[in-house]
């Protein structure tokens, strides 16, 4: 078992999303995962019921014992809910390769981030990360740009790379057709992954387990590309082997 990553993140009661993906996403390809909870959730496929945040000082509580004993390689975040919660854990940050998956609104459509917390996500934890992977909706947010075209994906890169990360993922599942275009940006340039799209409604905790791979696989030692395109792979075995469960946007298949 090689590479130890901690995920600080929400509970998705229904085991599709949040730290049960990325729970199974971390086991599956090899490495260790530990967990700092930032909320609990009731949902289902069909949607978010509820949302009990955890308090600030309970998950600094939890990254401490995280970094204290067993040790970590490489942090990433998904749903962290308010400003309060986004400081706590930006003081107990240590200086290590740290995944920002800026969750800001659950498959189903109920909003995960506090519109106040947007902004000390861009100023605290955003300049921390070693990559950020946005989805469009979650990247006109950061950018205040409409993203409805490739050239608009491109001309966003360089509005969210002066946000401070030093990568960013900007993924494409938003725009409609059968090509999905991910787009990789570094102070190095652009790299661009395609791949045909899946007609599927099982797609529920696909952001979560694209940032937990790639987290995995950077504590692995990969280089970023490298994760990034093992990591795109991952996610498009787990939705074929999606095992059809829920009435509304149902779980992958964690292999």
């Amino acid at each position: 078992m090689a590479g130890r990553v901690l995920v600080i993140a929400g509970s998705d009661s229904g085991g599709g999303a949040g730290i049960q993906a990325d729970l199974k996403t971390v086991m599956a390809l090899g490495g260790y995962a530990q967990t700092a909870i930032t909320a609990l959730t009731a949902q289902t496929t069909l949607g978010v019921q509820a949302i009990m945040p955890v308090p600030p000082d309970f998950i600094r509580a939890q990254i401490r014992a995280a970094l204290d004993d067993i040790g970590v390689d490489v942090i990433k975040t998904g749903m962290l809910g308010d400003a309060a919660a986004i400081n706590g854990i930006c003081d107990e940050l240590p200086d290590l390769p740290l995944v920002v998956d800026p969750v800001m609104i659950a498959k189903g459509g109920a909003s995960l981030l506090a519109q106040a917390a947007l902004q000390t996500l861009k100023t605290r934890l955003i300049p921390r990360a070693a990559l950020i992977t946005p989805n469009l909706p979650e990247a006109e947010a950061l950018t205040g740009r409409i993203i409805a075209s490739e050239s608009a994906m491109r001309a966003a890169l360089d509005d969210l790379l002066r946000l401070g990360a030093q990568a960013v993922l900007l993924k494409g599942g938003h725009l409609p057709g059968d090509d999905l275009m991910d787009l990789l940006a570094t102070g190095q340039g652009v790299q661009a992954w395609h791949s045909p799209r899946v007609a599927t409604r099982h797609t529920h905790g696909t952001g979560c387990t694209l940032a937990s791979a790639i987290a995995t696989m950077l504590a692995q030692g990969m280089a970023l590309d490298d994760a990034v395109m093992g990591a795109r792979d991952y996610v498009r075995l787990a939705i074929l082997a999606a095992p059809g469960l829920g009435r509304g946007h149902g779980p992958l298949g964690h292999r």
